[in-house]
């Protein structure tokens, strides 16, 4: 079968074999935003020659994606979002067959929803690697996402909006314009100062001026102004989760990863990476239960 994580920014292609394993993968910068609705030309492009009928998940099957998909209500494991999967069949790719994965929903705060569109297959991947028990997994990124895990089941998450937080206030605040690192350099000892300051009274909002003063007293150069943002928001981000167990396990990009890693061990929580291949893993186990792939 072919499993396939297409997102916002950007598209992954895996071949897989029989139990799951990756035989080949393919990258493409062509999110769903880029490709201008052209996405039955896009995927054939890319997975070209291979075989096998393909599993989708992601905002491919959002809103603005090819086919809108409803979202399934937590809790959910991976035969719940299998048998909401949905098949379509495009000319343009004669002879295969699509199934798009829905995502999830929750309101576990005030009745306000909050959803996840690619994020719950990984979380199936991670569940069928982790076995039985309750764990919390974080997946950093624009929009982070934690979320428990109860035997296999996704029985709850929220949404965090940590990663455009820091990209607004970097690009169109006074707060960036005191930073001279071009977003590249990381000060750990800013980080760090970043993350205490999150747990000191006050506030975020009111905290956050403090990044500008700072500079301003020569208490930290430009150049570590962005480590110390960076470190004040995931602080934030992190303290809000409680309870937080003492360990998480994280799920993306290595380097997001590892700053979150970094902050969750100066506030003596342990951490343990995994890759984000584990969507290839998710929609194998969905496919397995809706009988497209072997079990």
């Amino acid at each position: 079968m072919i499993a396939v994580d297409w997102g916002t920014s950007s598209l992954r292609a895996y071949r897989l074999a029989d139990d799951g394993s990756i035989l080949e993968q393919r990258r493409d910068p062509r999110g769903i935003l880029a490709c201008d609705g052209r996405f039955a030309e896009v995927l054939a492009e890319l997975v070209g020659e291979w075989p096998g009928e393909i599993v989708l998940c992601g905002m491919i099957g959002s809103r603005n994606g090819w086919i809108e998909l409803p979202y399934l209500p937590c809790p959910a494991d991976a035969g719940a979002l299998a048998a909401a999967m949905h098949a379509h069949v495009d000319a343009r790719l004669p002879g295969r067959t699509l199934w798009f994965v829905p995502g999830l929903d929750c309101r576990a705060e005030a009745g306000v929803p909050d959803v996840m569109r690619g994020e719950e297959t990984q979380l199936v991947g991670l569940a069928a690697a982790l076995g039985g028990g309750r764990h919390l997994v974080c997946l950093p990124g624009t929009h982070s996402k934690w979320a428990w895990l109860e035997d296999g089941h996704v029985v709850d998450f929220a949404t965090v909006m940590t990663g455009e937080l820091y990209a607004v206030l970097r690009q169109h605040s006074l707060l960036g314009r005191l930073m001279t690192d071009n977003g590249h350099a990381f000060d750990e000892d800013a980080f760090a100062q970043g993350v205490a300051r999150s747990g000191e009274d006050g506030g975020l909002a009111h905290q956050l001026f403090g990044t500008r003063t700072l500079a301003l007293f020569e208490r930290l150069p430009g150049e570590a102004l962005a480590s110390y943002l960076s470190g004040l928001l995931i602080g934030h981000e992190i303290r809000h989760r409680t309870p937080v167990p003492r360990d998480v396990h994280l799920v993306g990009s290595a380097g997001l990863g590892a700053r979150y890693a970094h902050a969750l061990a100066l506030l003596g929580i342990g951490a343990h990476a995994h890759g984000e291949d584990l969507a290839a893993r998710g929609l194998h186990a969905m496919a397995s239960a809706r009988g497209i792939a072997p079990a």
